[in-house]
């Protein structure tokens, strides 16, 4: 199975949120739309409009462990590591993305075809595929 056959399953909506944006407007970010996870975009002049890193509930939470009350107004880009962005591509197999999901500890990974962000896969809709895959084969008897 690729990531592009669950793609295609799944609403090609993507939400982000910008580096210089606030640990509170990701929050809501993610509240209003009822996600776990944004793509970190940053503008750079020479590249255009780049996906950077994840931002995720964990580094809401961390946030919140390392500046209290505070943390609301820490920016994205403070909790962002941006040094290698672990990404897959639609034609890459389940297999390789659980890979990668378990030897960098991560839980959802952008989809970039041709230099251009195309979804976000997580570690449900890998599951939710699988679970769907063996309940529509057929069982021996």
């Amino acid at each position: 199975m690729l990531v592009g056959d669950i793609l295609r399953k799944k609403t090609p909506r993507v939400v982000t949120v910008r580096m210089n944006e606030t640990v509170g407007i990701a929050a809501k970010l993610m509240r209003a739309n009822n996600i776990s996870a944004l793509v970190v975009k940053d503008v750079v002049r020479s590249e255009g409009n780049t996906a950077v890193g994840m931002f995720t509930e964990r580094d809401v939470v961390r946030a919140v462990a390392e500046h209290g009350a505070g943390a609301i107004n820490v920016k994205v880009s403070q909790l962002v590591s941006v040094q290698q962005l672990v990404s897959c591509t639609s034609s890459d197999t389940i297999e390789h993305v659980r890979h990668l999901m378990n030897r960098h500890h991560i839980r959802h990974l952008p989809v970039i075809d041709d230099y251009s962000l195309v979804s976000v896969i997580s570690m449900r809709d890998i599951a939710a595929a699988v679970d769907e895959a063996a309940n529509s084969t057929p069982q021996a008897a």
